[in-house]
């Protein structure tokens, strides 16, 4: 007999219709993620909720890559590089917006979050403060003037111009070991003699005397200096003239009788330009006094003659023909000095002299008594101090005088 199913069969709680069953017990909450989407797939909701959940990612990337270069790059960019990459490329207008205090706090702390750090570098360059002070160079091995100045950021003319009492108006007289001074800008260094004004010397610049007071490495005090055309300023003050011009340069200079013949020293007893007078036969050159043996130093890279012994007022002979271009004092050491220049650039040099016979552009001969021995200048006794020049460069005499 075929087994009939009852007609009322009784149905499991879980095998309900969910329909007829509203009325009965709650829906049941999913209990993981594949039953959430699947009950989001039934009520179609699928392709939005991707499209929701694909917007929050690229949020949180957005603003993970925003902390990143906010934290290590940003503080290093400049602020209008910033300004330049957030700026739109086509042109908009911006209307005023009116916002709240809370709303202004907010943009601001948004604003310091993000923004340029105002921390300081550890590698941040400080702008040196202008120099106001002379300094002193010494020239190395390949140095020129134009090398020189440069490296320093000044003009050639100015280096000249401010060195003119060691080098003259010739470029070419650097030597490895040389001393020379570089001023703090353009300019002219001036070594200050007796009976200057600050009006002449101002005038002889083409600058001002309060250009010169008022220049702060200088140390002048106007309430203290006295009457500025004798100005209580000491003999041998090296003061800089700022913006002075000392005239035009020439690089190339000659010295002999068919163009000026002028001292390569600077001082009381220069001599300016010579135009005329006698001419030197040339090496060897004539012992210039009595004694032939020194009574201090020797030529040396810093010390660029030689010392001849000698008693007082012992006769100085000039060691060739030629003209006076140097006559008097000078503050470099020397004392009373004397320069005859022989032509084709060549120069003798006799320093601490007692007394000079021959004056400025005199012609004087071979062998004639030019000067009397003396200690003057930096001088520990008599003695001469003796240099032979070519082109205002230094050499050595023992190399170009009769033995």
């Amino acid at each position: 007999m075929p087994n009939n199913p009852p007609s009322n069969p009784v149905l499991h709680p879980e095998d309900e219709d969910p329909v007829q069953s509203d009325n009965k017990q709650p829906k049941r909450i999913p209990h993981n993620w594949r039953e959430l989407w699947d009950r989001l797939l039934l009520l179609g909701l699928g392709e939005t909720t991707l499209r929701v959940l694909t917007g929050v990612f690229a949020l949180i990337l957005v603003l993970a890559v925003v902390w990143v270069m906010g934290k290590y790059f940003l503080k290093s960019t400049p602020a209008s590089a910033v300004a330049l990459a957030s700026t739109p490329t086509v042109q908009s207008t911006i209307l005023p917006i009116q916002t709240t205090d809370a709303q202004s706090s907010a943009f601001v702390a948004l604003q310091s979050s993000f923004g340029i750090s105002r921390l300081p570098q550890i590698h941040t360059n400080i702008p040196s403060k202008p120099r106001t002070d002379i300094i002193t160079y010494i020239v190395k091995e390949g140095d020129n003037i134009f090398g020189i100045a440069g490296a320093f950021g000044l003009q050639p003319e100015s280096v000249m111009w401010s060195n003119r009492y060691t080098l003259g108006a010739l470029p070419d007289a650097l030597y490895p070991g040389m001393q020379i001074y570089i001023p703090p800008e353009d300019g002219v260094i001036y070594i200050w003699q007796y009976g200057d004004g600050l009006n002449g010397v101002a005038k002889n610049y083409g600058v001002t005397a309060q250009d010169i007071v008022s220049w702060a490495g200088n140390k002048l005090d106007p309430n203290t200096i006295g009457d500025w055309s004798l100005p209580n300023i000491p003999t041998g003050t090296m003061i800089f003239v700022p913006n002075g011009n000392a005239g035009n340069v020439d690089w190339l200079p000659q010295v002999s009788r068919d163009t000026p013949a002028e001292a390569t020293s600077f001082g009381e007893g220069f001599c300016g330009k010579i135009t005329s007078g006698a001419v030197g036969t040339g090496a060897p050159y004539l012992w210039p006094s009595t004694d032939h043996y020194l009574s201090g130093y020797d030529y040396t890279a810093i010390h660029h003659g030689i010392d001849i012994a000698g008693k007082l007022d012992y006769p100085i002979y000039a060691v060739d023909d030629g003209v006076v271009v140097y006559d008097g004092w000078n503050n470099d050491g020397y004392g009373n000095l004397l320069i005859i220049d022989h032509g084709d650039g060549w120069q003798s040099v006799y320093g601490h002299l007692d007394r000079i016979l021959v004056n400025c552009a005199d012609d004087v001969i071979r062998g004639e008594t030019v000067a009397l021995m003396g200690s003057t200048g930096n001088s520990s006794g008599p003695h001469l101090h003796f240099e032979l020049r070519k082109d205002g460069g230094y050499v050595n005499p023992w190399d170009f005088l009769q033995k």
